[in-house]
């Protein structure tokens, strides 16, 4: 009984960084929204992660000294990192062409790709209650979305590609939770990151004309983009953190709170429209996180009664 009543405070502490990390991710995004225009998503997205990347390393360094950059199976972080930075690169991009409610949304299959992930590759089984809030939370995400995907045009592909990589960082967040120290593992999946976008920058810049860098970035752009590192850096460190308590399935629906908070900066900050059946989808999607957060807390009482 012990045992059981100390996995589920566990599992009740996840949730609850989980719910703060999540919440905290519409803030970055519309701070990367207001720089659209300034500078090319992927320029802007490799000076975010090479801050944080940075700020780990001294961080890292500090607390473990050179033994902090030890890790094993590195492939795997190598993995991590591509993983952000595919969702990260597709994201950013969608946010410049797209309302940020709407990108969002469409990013919203991430859950059910998580829980689905999570069994094939972790054998983690998802409770019932979980599908329920889930499927639940997701109908609210497709009443949101309309008119429909297909509206959007090639631009819609953007969020499904980041939402199939976030949900395989995820899966790949629990695969390496017990290895090392979280510092460690936060830095090398900025630090892959970071590579990849620097990368992905300088090819753009020679390729791709609409990701030409102009010159160096105004100080209110690297301002920017020290704010979004700060908080991104943040909320990815409490994200780790649920990971290690509680099974990515759980922590799965709790994302749809960035859905709330999206499409209140996007109305209020940017001036995107919303109507009655927006809001009815949104109203759905906040049932399904007291119907999670009830039932979590009725088996809690039991345990403790």
């Amino acid at each position: 009984m012990t045992e059981d009543h100390s996995r589920d405070r566990a599992t009740a502490g996840g949730v609850t960084l989980a719910l703060i990390a999540f919440a905290g991710f519409p803030l970055g995004d519309a701070v990367i929204k207001s720089m659209a225009g300034d500078w090319p998503a992927p320029a802007v997205a490799a000076l975010r992660f090479s801050i944080g990347a940075l700020a780990l390393a001294v961080i890292l360094f500090a607390k473990e000294g050179r033994r902090g950059f030890q890790v094993n199976r590195p492939w795997l972080h190598v993995a991590r990192g591509f993983a952000l930075f595919v969702g990260t690169i597709s994201f950013f991009s969608a946010i410049y062409i797209m309302p940020l409610a709407d990108a969002v949304a469409i990013s919203f299959v991430n859950p059910i790709l998580t829980a689905l992930f999570s069994g094939w590759f972790l054998k983690e089984k998802m409770p019932p209650r979980t599908w329920v809030a889930t499927i639940v939370a997701f109908g609210g995400v497709l009443i949101m979305l309309r008119p429909n995907v297909a509206a959007f045009g090639w631009v819609a592909i953007l969020p499904l590609i980041s939402a199939f990589a976030m949900s395989t960082m995820l899966i790949l967040n629990r695969m390496v939770s017990t290895q090392r120290s979280i510092f460690a593992a936060q830095f090398y999946i900025a630090f892959w990151a970071a590579l990849f976008l620097m990368i992905a920058a300088v090819i753009g810049h020679w390729i791709v004309p609409v990701m030409t860098v102009p010159g160096l970035p105004h100080w209110d752009v690297v301002l920017r983009c020290l704010l979004v590192a700060l908080t991104a850096t943040s909320c990815h460190f409490l994200l780790f953190m649920a990971t290690m308590r509680t099974t990515a399935a759980a922590i799965a629906p709790i994302v749809y709170i960035q859905l709330l908070i999206a499409t209140a900066i996007s109305v209020f900050v940017f001036g995107d429209p919303i109507d009655t059946t927006a809001m009815l989808g949104g109203l759905l999607i906040i049932f399904s996180g007291l119907l999670l957060w009830r039932s979590s807390r009725r088996a809690n009482t039991v345990l403790e009664a």
